[in-house]
């Protein structure tokens, strides 16, 4: 089953979840509109939205209430992605200008805090005060994971536990609130409910894995971003911590100064330097190590169609290429 197939499984609530967000997106303030019109239109999966719908499904659920929170868990990952542009300076995603290139910081900001606020009315229209603490727990659980890894930013001392927990925070967090709320609506027991969940933190941390190793291991048209965009912000992912461990002494110090001092003037000798050790390699076994545990989870989950599209989209985020 590839992404088309589960987009199509699953088509009607992804309609539903986009007339949602568009009709919850209006402010009469023109330039919320603008902005986040800007970023929710700008190519997205909509994957973390099709965790909360799938696994939802998988376990059975007949309401209406997860287009809801398919919708606040995507505006929450927009508000963070307003966000993440900003701290990093970053001037294109998704292969297009960012909207703080665009309107500036300032506005990006604030639209972040408006789509964050939005989806926390959005939350409490569902009612239940599981789904609340669930994605409360969530918002303040990333906000640390941006934290650390600002503080991780230009130390080339960070090591793989470091990298790890900022990933687990920062990305596997909202992937797992998503499908742990698909079983909260469920009504489920606990055991499924922790699969879900472990489901959506194992895919999460395999998803960020290669978005790091795909920052040295795809040109900038596949992954909608510049070429060594991590470097230049002197982060430490996956691909340089291993770099630097089985490079030689010679090329641990290039990245370290790499790191510490961020830019892309040593790009190509730090791409050799990757390839020479098996970085990308290292960091691909990895997250397909994390993507395994993901199915392993949903051997709990009752067989179905649902259940394979969740299996699949395991195997989507390890071998896509943007």
């Amino acid at each position: 089953m590839d992404i088309s197939a589960i987009r199509k499984l699953i088509a009607d609530d992804l309609k539903a979840v986009d007339s949602l967000i568009l009709n919850r997106l209006h402010s009469d303030v023109v330039l919320i509109n603008q902005v986040g019109q800007y970023i929710v239109n700008s190519g997205g999966k909509r994957l973390r939205p099709m965790l909360v719908l799938l696994a939802a499904k998988a376990l059975g659920y007949r309401g209406e209430q997860h287009i809801e929170l398919a919708a606040v868990i995507e505006f929450i990952h927009t508000a963070t992605l307003l966000h993440d542009d900003v701290v990093d300076g970053s001037e294109l995603r998704r292969s297009r200008d960012t909207a703080n290139a665009v309107w500036g910081n300032a506005a990006s900001v604030l639209v972040g805090d408006f789509l964050y606020s939005r989806a926390f009315e959005m939350m409490v229209e569902v009612g239940q005060m599981r789904v609340m603490e669930i994605l409360s727990h969530a918002t303040n659980r990333i906000a640390e994971g941006e934290v650390l890894q600002l503080l991780n930013c230009n130390d080339p001392d960070t090591d793989e536990t470091r990298y790890r927990e900022v990933i687990l925070r920062k990305t596997a967090t909202l992937f797992e609130a998503g499908t742990r709320l698909g079983a909260v609506l469920a009504n489920t027991d606990t055991t499924q409910e922790q699969a879900m969940a472990d489901y959506g933190r194992y895919l999460g941390v395999a998803f960020q894995i290669i978005d790091d190793a795909l920052d040295y291991g795809a040109g900038g048209d596949e992954i909608g971003k510049n070429l060594g965009d991590d470097l230049a912000e002197g982060k430490p992912t996956l691909p340089l911590l291993r770099a630097m461990e089985m490079g030689t002494a010679e090329q641990r110090q290039l990245i370290r100064d790499a790191i510490r001092n961020g830019g892309r003037k040593q790009i190509d000798k730090i791409l050799s330097a990757i390839e020479s050790t098996g970085a990308i390699e290292y960091t691909s076994r990895l997250a397909i190590s994390e993507a395994n545990k993901a199915q392993q989870a949903l051997e709990f989950i009752p067989a179905s169609a649902y259940r394979d599209a969740m299996s699949a989209l395991a195997d989507f985020a390890v071998k896509r290429t943007s």
